[in-house]
């Protein structure tokens, strides 16, 4: 990859923005395709290792930002062993049951520079990442979302709690409001070539990004691409039931003004091509349909597969 056409050699200035699982799927084939990747990582986990750390010590949640490092590790043996040393997390029967070692790892670094960016460059440069990570918001956030359940509405705070309470999310927001992008998110996407939003959990790792109003009007204002990898099955608790095109309506909604230059669905899970190419054209985009899927049959992504396709979509061959 990498070839000819408009980024000989290095590639192209990518931002990838989601969290947990979906943006490691990204980031895995999005370093293969470029040497230019930044990951905007949500910062509004409250549940598990990260949230134990966040309540105790008053830090951001680390979780998503560790599993986004693992994710940029090379496949040698440096990389691959270092992404298995951040994601082990201890068994015990005492405090340090279920925390991630990586986890740990940014939390001592983050006391120690005073400097949440920094540190994350630290861990990264002992990973040997293939790009950077940065949170999206100076701040610990909480999701808010309004969820419907028999025709009626509740307000449900925190997002483990968006996760698994019963019923569908209509709309989320944040607390605080109108909480500090970090500055290094919002110039990584002003000055990127190309902005890739999912796959992940919609409503909490995908649309946070759209309610930081710094991140929010870089976002609009940037001259970058937009893309869309749209999900291959909907998320418990969040997503239930959603069609490929209804999480595209869920976008416009909470960004009306964003366009957006290429969906990218995967071939299989895609049963009105007609309605997707519809609800992609409400956004300013074009539908690219292909096989992202990983051949087992999963509800995952496979970074070759999906690196190959982004690699055609960048230089402008699909």
């Amino acid at each position: 990859m990498q070839g000819g056409g408009p980024y000989p050699g290095i590639g192209p200035r990518v931002v990838a923005l989601g969290g947990g699982h979906g943006l490691f799927a990204s980031l895995s084939a999005l370093r293969v395709v470029t040497d230019r990747l930044t990951a905007v990582v949500t910062v509004a986990d409250d549940g598990g290792s990260s949230g134990r750390l966040r309540r105790e010590l008053g830090v951001l949640p680390p979780g998503d930002l560790r599993m986004a490092l693992a994710a940029l590790c090379g496949d040698d043996e440096w990389g691959s062993t270092w992404s298995e040393v951040v994601q082990h997390r201890f068994r015990s029967e005492g405090d340090l049951h279920g925390h991630a070692v990586g986890n740990l790892l940014i939390v001592a670094l983050w006391e120690l520079l005073g400097d949440p960016v920094a540190g994350l460059d630290w861990v990264g440069r002992l990973l040997g990442a293939h790009g950077r990570v940065l949170p999206m918001a100076s701040v610990p956030l909480d999701i808010v979302a309004e969820v419907e359940l028999d025709g009626v509405v509740s307000i449900v705070r925190g997002q483990v709690a968006c996760a698994l309470t019963p019923g569908r999310v209509q709309a989320i927001s944040l607390v605080p409001e109108d909480p500090p992008a970090r500055p290094e998110a919002v110039a990584a996407v002003l000055d990127a070539d190309w902005v890739v939003f999912g796959p992940g959990s919609w409503f909490t790792s995908v649309l946070p990004h759209l309610k930081v109003p710094e991140l929010a009007r870089a976002l609009h204002e940037t001259r970058a691409k937009r893309l869309v990898t749209l999900n291959l099955a909907p998320q418990p608790g969040e997503t239930d039931d959603f069609s490929p095109q209804q999480h595209l309506e869920v976008l416009r909604q909470h960004a009306p003004e964003l366009s957006m230059d290429v969906v990218l669905a995967d071939t299989r899970v895609v049963d009105d091509p007609d309605a997707l190419d519809k609800a992609a054209a409400a956004l300013g985009a074009r539908l690219v349909m292909a096989d992202v899927a990983a051949s087992d049959g999963s509800a995952k992504h496979d970074p070759r597969r999906l690196a190959s396709v982004l690699d055609e979509i960048f230089l402008q061959k699909r």
